[in-house]
């Protein structure tokens, strides 16, 4: 390989472009839409370094998922970053979430997961004297990071070994070839050996580019959040988070210390309006249209409307909002909340109405498309990139 293009400057895009500059000697070119890196995604998430508990032993996510985590703490620990390891303590408030919760114990097992233990009712006060709950899982190496920290540093290592990020750059044609791919964008056309698509919400559009199938297709979900006035942040030690619903993707709102010594509170997950819609004022027709005009869209609203109505309830009440948060952490009052910046996952959904969970990452000749790429893809970012050079390189 002489010459690779990736599409999207969000981390996954930033190390894949990096491994391969660092690994092949390849001229890599970056191509971002945007006039700043990092700046969706990449930019608004939670800033943890996830240690691996969630996930099916021996899925994609589970596996890069701890691989990211070394490589994480090796690449912050080379640059000069904070890596700061605060721990987690995930909470199972009745009898229903004790039983999943010992599910969990067992995946963190199956999964290497350093440290894990069970604490009871009175070993979590000694942990976290504020938060209540009928037992919980405690992961001592969960961590936090300043991601958008890293993206430059990704992009200083790339610059360093040859490779270029363009921006406001959106890529209008890929057209595959026996003999590599084109890239157009703004009306520039660059000729590539190989292509990388990691551009998040815009993953299914930018595939189709490339020909690829239309599904899984994209579904935008805001996340909302709120922050806890300063004189409450005291009121956690580490991350407090809740037992998931295995029939549900998302998490629920739970409490999550930042590297700048602010704690958020959330997120909820309602859908965006628009592929990067942050506020509940950003519409943008084009997009909604295209979300409602998948065939699955519909069959996940049909499967999971409840719990759409009650999502769509913290979005307009904060003392709703406030209620999730205080299931876990009883102190806590409306005025200890104030609002914060939100975000927008880039929910991959089958035609049939399933919820894509794992990673998914397609191949179309000289193209590699990452279809699906949620949580905990920040972590893992730099074992995708592994991942997906390993597999380039093979060809």
């Amino acid at each position: 390989m002489k010459r690779v293009g990736v599409v999207g400057a969000g981390l996954v895009g930033l190390a894949v472009a990096r491994r391969i500059a660092q690994t092949t000697g390849a001229e890599v070119t970056v191509f971002e839409k945007e006039d700043v890196i990092c700046k969706h995604q990449s930019g608004h998430n939670s800033g943890v370094v996830h240690s691996g508990i969630y996930y099916k032993p021996g899925s994609l996510k589970a596996t890069l998922c701890r691989r990211g985590v070394e490589l994480i703490k090796e690449f912050t620990a080379e640059h000069g970053l904070e890596y700061r390891e605060l721990g987690k303590v995930i909470v199972a408030r009745d009898e229903v979430e004790v039983t999943r919760l010992r599910d969990l114990q067992d995946r963190a097992a199956g999964n290497g997961v350093p440290g894990v233990r069970w604490l009871g009712p009175e070993e979590l006060r000694e942990l976290e004297p504020h938060v209540t709950g009928l037992a919980a899982l405690h992961s001592p190496t969960t961590a936090i990071v300043d991601y958008p920290a890293i993206a430059h540093a990704l992009v200083d290592d790339l610059t360093k070994f040859g490779g270029s990020v363009r921006l406001n750059a959106p890529v209008d044609g890929v057209e595959r070839s026996a003999g590599g791919v084109a890239v157009t964008s703004r009306g520039e056309r660059d000729e590539f050996d190989r292509l990388v698509l990691c551009a998040g919400l815009q993953s299914d559009s930018v595939a189709r580019l490339a020909g690829d199938d239309p599904g899984p297709a994209i579904v935008p979900f805001r996340g909302e959040y709120y922050r806890l006035v300063p004189d409450r942040r005291h009121l956690v030690n580490g991350l407090v988070y809740p037992v998931p619903d295995p029939a549900y993707p998302f998490l629920g709102v739970h409490l999550t210390p930042r590297i700048d010594g602010t704690v958020d509170v959330g997120p909820n997950a309602v859908l965006a309006m628009a592929r990067e819609g942050y506020k509940r004022t950003d519409i943008r027709p084009a997009d909604l249209l295209r979300t409602l005009a998948w065939p699955g869209s519909l069959r996940l609203f049909r499967q999971h409307w409840r719990m759409g109505v009650h999502e769509y309830r913290g979005s307009f009440s904060k003392r709703a909002f406030t209620a999730a948060a205080r299931a876990y952490v009883p102190e806590l009052a409306p005025a200890d909340l104030v609002a914060a910046p939100a975000g927008v996952r880039a929910q991959a959904v089958d035609r049939d109405g399933s919820l894509v969970d794992d990673f998914r990452i397609s191949a179309l000749g000289p193209v590699t498309a990452v279809r699906n790429a949620p949580s905990p893809a920040a972590t893992s970012s730099l074992a995708i990139a592994e991942y997906v050079v390993d597999h380039i390189t093979a060809k």
